[in-house]
C-alpha cells in the first residue's frame, strides 16, 4: 500500500465575503486514495475545494496547505495547476470563442511547459473521448457553450484525462445527471484512477458516483469543521441516518 504523504492541510481557517466559513480544518490523503466530503448544504465542502485550488474569492487567514511536501498556501491557481492539481465545478463557465480541444491543448501546455505535438496530441484527445463515448466533433465546439449538464461534466471529466493531475477534486460532479451519465463519468474516474494512482477528493451529496469507486475514505462537514472521519460505511451511515445527530453536537 502506497502510503506517499500527497496533501497536508493544517488548521485550515477560510473567509469568503468576509465570513469565516471554515474554521481551523485538518486533512491528510495520500497517493492514490479516495476520500469522500459528505455535509448539508452551507457545510464548507466546496470552500474547502476552492480553497485548495487557491481560488483567490477565498481567503485563507490561518492555516496552511502542503502539497507533495511543498507549501503552497500562497501559491496562485495557476501554480498549483502546475504541481498536479485539479478541480472540477458544479457549474462550469461558458467561454464563447475558445473550443474546447484548444483550451486543453493551451492547458497542458501550461502545465508542462513544453511544446505539444499535435498529432500525438489528437490521438491521446481522441482515445479519451472514446472512453467517455464522445463524439470527435465535440472538441471543436466552444468550451461549454449550448452544452447539456451532461455535456458539462463529460467535458471536465475529459481535462482530468487529458491533463493527468496528481490529485483531483470533484465538486458535485454528479450533480443533476441521469444513470447513463453518472455511469460515464464514473468510468471516465475511474479510467483516471487506473493510468495515473491519482488521488481524489468527491465532494457529493448524491452517492451515485461512489458506487463503482474504492473509497479509503469518508469526512463529514459540519459548520466549517471535519466532524467525523471514516471508511466507506460512514457513506452507508449518512445514506440511512443522514447528518443529524452530528449537527447537534457542532456548536
Amino acid at each position: 500500500m502506497n502510503t506517499h504523504e500527497l496533501l497536508k492541510i493544517e488548521n485550515l481557517s477560510v473567509n469568503v465575503s468576509e465570513k469565516e466559513i471554515l474554521k481551523g480544518l485538518n486533512l491528510e490523503v495520500n497517493e492514490g486514495e479516495v476520500h469522500v466530503l459528505l455535509g448539508p448544504n452551507g457545510a464548507g465542502k466546496s470552500t474547502l475545494g476552492n480553497a485548495i485550488m487557491g481560488n483567490p474569492s477565498y481567503e485563507i487567514t490561518d492555516g496552511k496547505i502542503f502539497f507533495n511536501q511543498k507549501d503552497i498556501t500562497d501559491f496562485s491557481a495557476d501554480k498549483r495547476a502546475a504541481e498536479g492539481l485539479f478541480m472540477s465545478f458544479q457549474n462550469p463557465i461558458e467561454v464563447p470563442g475558445i473550443r474546447l480541444g484548444t483550451f486543453i491543448r493551451n492547458a497542458i501546455s501550461a502545465q508542462t511547459k513544453k511544446p505539444i505535438k499535435l498529432l500525438a496530441y489528437k490521438k491521446k484527445l481522441e482515445e479519451a473521448m472514446k472512453i467517455l463515448g464522445m463524439d470527435n466533433n465535440f472538441a471543436d465546439r466552444d468550451l461549454n457553450v449550448g452544452f447539456s449538464g451532461g455535456e458539462k461534466k463529460k467535458a471536465e471529466i475529459l481535462q482530468l484525462l487529458m491533463l493527468s493531475p496528481k490529485l483531483a477534486i470533484l465538486d458535485e460532479t454528479d450533480s443533476g445527471l441521469d444513470v447513463d451519465a453518472v455511469r460515464t463519468v464514473s468510468k471516465g474516474v475511474k479510467e483516471y484512477q487506473k493510468r495515473e494512482n491519482g488521488a481524489l477528493i468527491i465532494i457529493t451529496h448524491s452517492t451515485r458516483i461512489l458506487e463503482s469507486l474504492k473509497i479509503d475514505k469518508a469526512h463529514i462537514l459540519i459548520g466549517g469543521r471535519i466532524v467525523k472521519s471514516g471508511g466507506p460505511e460512514l457513506v452507508e451511515e449518512i445514506n440511512n441516518e443522514g447528518f443529524e445527530k452530528y449537527e447537534q453536537v457542532v456548536v
